[in-house]
């Protein structure tokens, strides 16, 4: 089936988008920090996400993951036997300002009696996990409830009553439960998030799936059902979809709210120039601080939506820090069969991820 008018219309900002990107060589498809309402520069100007990685073999990890319950079997790298350790000891510098140290008992102190929630895939699932065992980490005597079920989880530190939800939800927009269908302008899962004090959302690992890995047979956008359409077409209407629950559904006098970025793979080895390569073996970052491959269309996207919001949303931008860490997934040490370049370790990667949403959130 071919796409409508009106979604050929939507697509034309993007086109452009992507095209001054092809042109100018440049990840910044326009000024992003003046185009994303209330994205934060941190004290003195710094940029927190340019920067290189470095070893730090005295402050890393965070965490031992024998000591944090709140691991899955697919993330908990060492214990399915990953022989190396120097993946767990690498610290993130930006360029022009050190980052706070992570202080999980200043986080429960400030956010006491507040309601936490990540909103997305099994990657937000990856960042939830390591934000809990971090703060756990920090208060190792403090009472916890921990509670798994889908699409809602969570854990309460009692003794500050922090609450850290985790809502699965690989799309945002929601999926038909008759016929299987990919709704790109419904987002009922919205009345879920709603009362948080901080919003944590991702998206974008499942809208590349295709075949059996697909979670859906048709997709609907507005009055038309289509087999399939142009994946990035599809992410740009279900996100504005999203972005248009954010500015109806969310006051920024009572909740701040994130969007996490694009997290990368590691499956093609071209993207940074060894071609017979992907993330298995892999023992150290790439020393940056641009990735050779450039940012992942779907980044387009996320900046043009992002742009046009009302209400503030402050861009986790982790896309190219990540895209450095090709030792950093799970590969064949995650408790799963098959070679995983898409999650991380824990602990790992996302714990960095943590640690730049504390720094925007407190320096």
């Amino acid at each position: 089936m071919g796409f409508s008018f009106k979604t050929l219309l939507s697509l034309f900002p993007l086109v452009w988008v992507m095209l001054m990107q092809e042109t100018s060589g440049s990840r910044h498809y326009y000024n992003v920090s003046n185009n994303i309402k209330g994205r934060k520069q941190a004290k003195n100007g710094c940029n927190l996400f340019q920067g290189k990685w470095v070893l730090d073999l005295s402050s890393y990890p965070f965490y031992n993951s024998s000591q944090c319950s709140f691991i899955d079997s697919e993330f908990d790298c060492l214990k399915y036997g990953r022989p190396d350790k120097q993946f767990l000891q690498y610290s993130w510098k930006p360029d022009s300002c050190n980052l706070p140290r992570f202080d999980g008992v200043n986080f429960l102190g400030k956010w006491k009696g507040k309601k936490i929630m990540f909103v997305g895939d099994s990657l937000s699932l990856n960042m939830w996990e390591s934000l809990a065992c971090m703060v756990q980490a920090s208060v190792p005597n403090s009472k916890t409830t921990y509670v798994r079920k889908d699409p809602l989880s969570f854990v309460i530190f009692e003794d500050y009553g922090v609450t850290l939800y985790m809502y699965r939800t690989p799309y945002l927009v929601d999926r038909e439960t008759v016929g299987a269908v990919l709704n790109l302008g419904s987002i009922n899962g919205g009345n879920a998030w709603k009362g948080m004090d901080l919003l944590i959302f991702n998206t974008w690992h499942w809208w590349t799936h295709k075949g059996q890995s697909q979670a859906w047979d048709y997709i609907r956008d507005g009055s038309e059902l289509y087999d399939d359409m142009d994946r990035l077409v599809a992410f740009n209407n279900g996100l504005t979809t999203w972005a248009n629950w954010v500015d109806n559904n969310v006051d920024p006098n009572i909740t701040k709210v994130f969007f996490q970025g694009i997290s990368p793979t590691h499956y093609e080895g071209r993207e940074w120039n060894q071609p017979n390569k992907n993330c298995s073996g892999e023992l150290e970052p790439l020393s940056g601080p641009t990735y050779p491959a450039g940012a992942p269309p779907a980044m387009a996207v996320v900046n043009k939506v992002l742009g046009t919001m009302k209400k503030p949303v402050y861009l986790l931008d982790i896309t190219t820090l990540s895209q450095l860490r090709k030792d950093a997934h799970p590969s064949t040490y995650g408790g799963l069969s098959g070679n995983d370049c898409s999650h991380w370790c824990l602990p790992g990667l996302p714990d960095t991820w943590n640690h730049l949403l504390y720094a925007a959130l407190f320096m």
